[in-house]
């Protein structure tokens, strides 16, 4: 199963990109995993030109365009490839987002989703992780 970024969080890393001045076309969503945090691992994200051939990659469709399919575009023998998550910005056009995770992380964070959530206590972005058997109080760590 995918990593998935709901649109919310994707407009959210859009805005990100643009305050800045990255481009947009050469950034990535560089998603993981460490060891640490009150819980066992904690989550990492990051923005990033790079991609490994090993890593896991995954598409999305947001917005006002067509759904696209989640199935990895140029698999290799592990089932991985390349993909790309694409949502509708404020002014109507499409912006790509490209979400990556090392195949270590990815044993833990297969089937999660990032939101983000911008509430009068705070905001940030939240993993939903399916495999996380226990999280701590401000959801940064988790235990598998």
């Amino acid at each position: 199963m995918p990593v998935t970024v709901t649109e919310t969080a994707a407009r959210r890393i859009e805005q990100i990109i643009q305050e800045h001045g990255f481009d947009p076309a050469n950034m990535k969503l560089r998603v993981g995993v460490k060891g640490g945090g009150c819980s066992g691992f904690n989550y990492t994200l990051d923005l990033t030109e790079v991609q490994k051939d090993s890593d896991e990659a995954w598409s999305f469709t947001y917005g006002r365009t067509p759904a696209v399919s989640t199935a990895a575009l140029g698999e290799d023998s592990n089932g991985g490839g390349t993909a790309v998550a694409t949502a509708t910005t404020s002014s109507g056009e499409t912006f790509t987002v490209t979400v990556v995770c090392d195949p270590k992380s990815y044993l833990y964070l297969n089937g999660t989703v990032i939101d983000f959530k911008d509430e009068i206590m705070g905001s940030g972005f939240v993993f939903n992780n399916p495999n996380s058997t226990s999280t701590c109080g401000c959801g940064s760590s988790f235990s598998a």
